[in-house]
């Protein structure tokens, strides 16, 4: 095993550490999902350890599948995920085999999972003149390694590998865990192997001349039923039809601009591959393959992305983290009453309480950020009725959030972990050294991170604007003032005049972090600063410190930890970017808002359509690409819905959904689209099209003339 450093051992930053070989780039990684279980191998559709593997309830269950055509691995040539991410497909050729030259068999590897089993097809094509005895083998294990374990942590004792059970046509890989459960992987074959041992499976398929043959695997925690090609074709059907349902829900972009569209389509198929459907309704997991499982602020910034399109998505994230707010003080799980859950874990060393994750609330921003989805929900959509289903929850999530304010000497929402074996930082810059002061101290807690008292601001104002409607004067009006008391006291605490620009944080000390970072852009995005403190802080984040061309960094260039390879010292995350960018969009920043849009689209171009969890902020060049961070999730939710929060902050479009009414103010249009349409966009009982055209140097909107005076349609220019 690769020695483990301090970085890898911090639980917030993936670095799989069980080898020596070097990580792959995520874009030449390909994964499917389907509820808690996902697969991700490389684009010959090997699974070859690493981050590899098939996964089911944070754990692998398959850490090896490698093919070989007579012997030697297959020369590939091409590989594809539909584009309803239901199925991978590599296309691959012979290597030279003995009296038979390069190029003459066609391998087709498809690859699809429904119901936490994985369905496989590998078909071989004879394009010679004679008929073909072809060797085929697969090679395979299961490591059941938690994912904690396949990310990089260390354990001190495992629990009991068995030895595999072989039959005419399956073998069983088993591991009984230090929780006592029985974990199994069972791998299935169409055919009966010539030769099948307790690592690989040997077959002999034969190729009339101009013919081919096909060979079914599945691989499960049972044996069910022989795989077949009926079986393989009807778990397909089933899994498209599950997805076309998920993808009908919400309004859809459709512009002038083909390759545009395909950016669109596939951040919003993403979406749907990563959500969930949870008791409590969909819930969008952050990403794959580390953190394939409900995280609090990944799922509430990812529905904020999506709420003008789909506030569906925003209902089951509330009701799924309302049913999982703290009730009680515990040290090892970070919780206290009101706060609502920063993780869930299934895997064994949770279950063991080896760490904390396995329902984990070290996140100081998760709270208010769910509060202030609930307002942002609400304003969409009128609906009260769940608002006051969820009056309780919101109400202990502003109990802890007033309770955290008054621990603090200047009123702020501050964090520091309860036992060493939490999260040493509790923002959505999480990982150990990501935040410092200006010489590259790390300071000692509590930590009052500035983006939080942004969030928590937003909160206090939503909460106000609901206790209004609910009819409750009195409470409306503390929240007001706790929100204004908010805003006075970053003004005061954070800002550094002569850098024109808010500190990252203030330490236990009260000293601030005099450190330019990206988090200050969150301010923007909930309206805190003054109109001129806001000037100065766009300007910094639009100039060469932070902007690379293609997005935004997470901190100056000038910082002294800057470094564009690091996790969040200097990358470039499209979540964070979109965040800042409608921001500035608030503030009128519009034109830089376009080219903002236009480098992150960019950026998803060089990474065939997809944007990473993260990728490295170097300055973009002429003819180079933007360049991938080793380890990214991809996809990754809230990067895939950072497309729709920047264009809906292009667009300039809100929707009132008490009033149902549908504002633009002074929209614009990506740079090279001349015409983009939402379709089927639903605001209140209506639906109806909205149609956005460039006319001149101006934008034109407007509804199609069969939805006219469904839902009022009020533009500002």
């Amino acid at each position: 095993m690769a020695q483990l450093d301090e970085r890898q051992l911090d639980p917030a930053v993936a670095l799989a550490a069980l080898d020596d070989a070097p990580p792959r780039t995520p874009h030449r990684q390909f994964a499917l999902k389907d509820g808690d279980c996902f697969v991700v191998a490389n684009d010959r559709g090997d699974i070859q350890g690493r981050g590899d593997g098939l996964f089911r309830d944070d754990t692998r269950v398959l850490s090896l599948l490698r093919l070989r055509v007579g012997g030697r691995e297959p020369t590939l040539l091409g590989a594809s995920l539909s584009q309803d991410n239901i199925v991978f497909t590599a296309n691959m050729t012979n290597m030279p085999l003995e009296q038979l030259p390069q190029g003459i068999i066609h391998v087709e590897r498809s690859r699809l999972l429904w119901q936490d089993r994985m369905f496989e097809r590998i078909r071989l094509a004879n394009y010679s003149d004679r008929e073909l005895l072809v060797p085929v083998s697969l090679e395979f294990d299961a490591d059941f390694r938690d994912m904690f374990e396949v990310r990089g942590t260390a354990r001190q004792k495992r629990g009991k590998t068995f030895a595999s059970e072989t039959s005419a046509d399956h073998v069983v890989l088993r591991y009984e865990g230090l929780d006592t459960m029985v974990r199994q992987s069972v791998i299935s074959f169409s055919e009966q192997p010539v030769q099948l041992s307790a690592a690989s499976a040997d077959f002999r398929m034969t190729l009339a001349r101009r013919g081919g043959g096909s060979l079914f695997v599945e691989v499960g925690a049972s044996h069910v039923a022989p795989p077949s090609r009926e079986r393989h074709r009807s778990a397909a059907a089933h899994a498209r039809w599950r997805m076309r349902a998920k993808r009908r829900h919400g309004a859809t972009l459709h512009s002038s601009g083909r390759v545009f569209n395909d950016w669109m389509s596939r951040a919003r198929a993403d979406i749907a591959l990563l959500t969930t459907e949870l008791p409590t309704g969909p819930y969008p997991y952050a990403g794959i393959p580390w953190f394939s499982t409900a995280f609090g602020r990944d799922g509430v910034i990812s529905a904020l992305q999506m709420l003008w399109l789909n506030p569906g998505l925003a209902k089951g994230v509330l009701a799924f983290l309302a049913q999982h707010q703290a009730t009680e003080t515990l040290a090892f799980s970070d919780s206290q009453p009101g706060k609502i859950m920063h993780e869930t874990r299934k895997g064994e060393m949770t279950a063991l309480r080896e760490l904390p994750f396995g329902r984990y609330y070290g996140g100081v921003d998760t709270t208010p950020l769910f509060v202030y989805l609930a307002g942002a929900y609400a304003r969409r959509t009128g609906d009260m009725a769940f608002i006051d289903d969820l009056w309780p929850s919101l109400c202990a999530a502003a109990g802890w959030i007033d309770a955290m304010r008054a621990s603090h000497e200047h009123g702020f929402v501050a964090y520091q972990r309860a036992a060493d074996t939490g999260l040493s930082n509790q923002g959505w810059k999480d990982s150990s050294d990501a935040v410092f002061h200006a010489d590259g101290r790390i300071p000692r807690g509590p930590i009052a991170l500035v983006e939080v008292q942004g969030y928590a601001f937003a909160a206090y104002h939503g909460l106000a604007d609901l206790a209004t409607r609910r009819g409750d004067g009195a409470k409306a009006k503390r929240w007001a003032d706790c929100a204004e008391s908010m805003r006075a006291a970053v003004e005061r605490h954070f800002w550094m005049d002569s850098q024109g620009f808010y500190a990252l944080a203030l330490d236990g000390e009260s000293r601030p972090c005099e450190v330019r970072a990206s988090n200050a852009g969150h301010l923007l995005f909930v309206g805190l600063p003054s109109p001129e403190r806001a000037r100065r802080l766009v300007d910094q984040l639009l100039a060469a410190g932070f902007q690379t061309g293609w997005g935004i960094r997470t901190l100056a260039d000038d910082e002294i930890p800057f470094n564009p390879m690091s996790y969040h010292n200097g990358s470039i995350w499209p979540h964070d970017t979109a965040i800042c960018g409608a921001g500035m969009a608030r503030y009128g920043e519009r034109d830089s808002l376009v080219r903002l849009v236009s480098g992150t689209f960019e950026s998803a171009v060089h990474f065939n359509m997809r944007l990473p969890e993260l990728f490295c902020g170097f300055t973009r060049a002429p003819g180079e690409a933007p360049v991938a961070y080793p380890v990214a999730c991809l996809p990754q939710a809230w990067s895939s819905g950072s497309a729709f929060m920047l264009m809906q902050a292009c667009l300039g479009l809100e929707i009132d959904g008490f009033e149902n009414e549908i504002r633009v103010t002074r929209p614009r249009l990506p740079i090279g689209i001349d015409t983009l349409t939402v379709r089927r966009l639903r605001v209140g009982r209506a639906q109806v099209d909205l149609n956005f055209q460039r006319v001149g140097d101006r934008v034109a909107a407007f509804l199609d003339a069969r939805d006219e005076g469904r839902a009022p349609l009020v533009v500002r220019s």
